[in-house]
């Protein structure tokens, strides 16, 4: 059952390549979030590990790990111990030769409540996630938990409205999209200035079109590239949560690790769509070609 109000916690993090440090700043900024109250936390995307999207490296695909696994075990004993549900994503090893970007959604119990493995799968220079994740094949489903049904989504799904229409369609509470994304470091300022606003207002956007609170966890810090054949990048944090009406409930800094609080007013969920009657309004019978490509 969705509660009326809900405090959330988020983990902003910049990462080194020792998996065993990362993972145990992850748990100590987990208690601390717990301990101000936080009933959800969202974790950035690939948490454990530096990205190393960057380059193409054979070598990469021995970080993956089966779900369940070492990751969702220590969790789910950690959310249970603190009656919290945590979402992380993790790099999946489904099978030989086919792995996923993927978030696990750990319940209160301990319990493996559900996982979402990304769908859209970008490949960019310094973002070659093509090379290392099979698309998503799980759908835009969201996952009950203890503290309400969960709409995850993952970094390049957060540009897309279909993918937060379809939670939303789902019956998401929340929307919540762990991320990394960050700068080329040649960029200059007012590049640099218009991306990160795109970021965060696309993310609104999606908040609002659906009348849904959301979560954004990005890492933040530099990682060189590991070739050194790039500038590396230069993650810009500045994660948030924001209210049903896109309104900033909390932000963190660009360039700090950063722990963010946030109590949302869930009950307004209901108001507003009562008041700004976008579904009801929905042309539904006009949008056939949404499932084209484009229309030539």
């Amino acid at each position: 059952m969705i509660e009326s109000s809900l405090k959330v916690g988020v983990i902003q993090q910049s990462a080194t390549a020792d998996r065993n440090s990362n993972n145990a700043c992850t748990v100590t900024a987990i208690h601390k979030v717990a301990e101000a109250g936080a009933r959800l936390i969202l974790l950035q995307e690939l948490f454990a590990h530096p990205y190393f999207c960057q380059v193409i490296e054979n070598s990469y695909f021995d970080l993956a790990e089966s779900i369940p696994g070492p990751t969702t075990e220590e969790l789910g004993t950690l959310a249970k111990q603190l009656g919290i549900v945590i979402v992380a994503p993790i790099f999946e090893k489904r099978a030989v030769g086919i792995y996923h970007n993927t978030a696990v959604i750990i319940d209160a119990n301990g319990t493996l409540a559900g996982k979402y493995r990304k769908m859209h799968i970008p490949d960019d220079p310094g973002y070659y996630e093509k090379y290392y994740f099979t698309p998503g094949d799980l759908g835009f489903k969201p996952v009950d938990t203890a503290v309400g049904r969960l709409g995850v989504l993952i970094c390049w799904d957060q540009w897309y409205p279909e993918a937060a229409r379809l939670m939303a369609l789902a019956g998401a509470d929340i929307l919540l999209y762990p991320t990394a994304i960050g700068w080329h470091p040649d960029d200059n300022p007012q590049e640099q200035q218009r991306q990160r606003d795109a970021w965060i207002t696309i993310q609104r956007a999606h908040a609002i079109a659906n009348a849904l609170p959301l979560i954004s966890c990005n890492r933040t810090g530099f990682e060189a590239d590991p070739s050194n054949d790039k500038a590396g990048i230069q993650f810009w944090g500045s994660s948030f949560i924001c209210g049903p009406q896109g309104e900033i409930l909390a932000q963190a800094p660009v360039t700090e690790p950063a722990i963010l609080l946030a109590d949302l007013a869930l009950g307004r969920n209901e108001e507003i769509r009562k008041n700004w009657p976008f579904f009801r309004d929905r042309r539904i019978d006009a949008y056939a070609d949404l499932a084209r490509r484009y229309s030539d």
